[in-house]
């Protein structure tokens, strides 16, 4: 079995595991999700490997982080994910990516990134629930982060945090590569 196909297995048994979990039919949540039914089915059966964004609103309206979602298996109170297990969510052909490095389901969903935009590259986002804010620090080059439509300059050695409950996005301007580590911290389904 190869890694996507674990991947894919694991995917719809806990997205199955969680919506049992929430009372969730299908239809509620496609509709809280903006997901169509079908596709749920398509990934609760194996049948599909969703994209990162289809990934993301699941797992947004589950309340629950995309670590979550993608785990093999829950763990011990202390769990050590080597850079193997790490998960590479995004990537593009001129080397940009973002890597899930770690998350957890305490007190809210908390989700830990790896990121790095080569030039000329973005990444964008819809919104994430009501509550939910992100912090990130980059390590080189320099960020572009756009909020709601207003870019800002965040260059090597500076942080930002964000609600991010509008629009953003990630953007490379530069020449060089940027590197940035990032948490986003989602409020627990109600």
């Amino acid at each position: 079995m190869t890694d996507l196909d674990q991947l894919t297995q694991s995917l719809a048994r806990n997205l199955k595991r969680w919506r049992s979990e929430r009372g969730f039919t299908l239809d509620a949540l496609a509709a809280r999700a903006g997901v169509s039914r079908g596709m749920i089915i398509q990934i609760e059966q194996a049948r599909t490997n969703p994209s990162v964004g289809t990934t993301v609103k699941l797992a947004d309206a589950l309340g629950v982080s995309i670590t979550t979602l993608l785990d093999y298996e829950q763990g011990p109170q202390v769990r050590l994910v080597p850079p193997e297990q790490a998960v590479r969510m995004w990537s593009t052909s001129t080397g940009s990516f973002t890597t899930l490095l770690v998350g957890t389901e305490r007190r809210g969903p908390l989700e830990l990134w790896a990121w790095r935009l080569m030039p000329g590259d973005r990444s964008e986002s819809d919104p994430h629930p009501e509550g939910t804010i992100e912090l990130l620090h980059v390590t080189a080059g320099e960020l572009t982060l756009v909020v709601d439509g207003e870019p800002y300059a965040v260059p090597a050695g500076t942080s930002a945090t964000f609600e991010a409950n509008v629009s953003h996005a990630y953007r490379n301007d530069g020449d060089e590569t940027v590197e940035m580590t990032m948490a986003v911290s989602i409020p627990p389904v109600r």
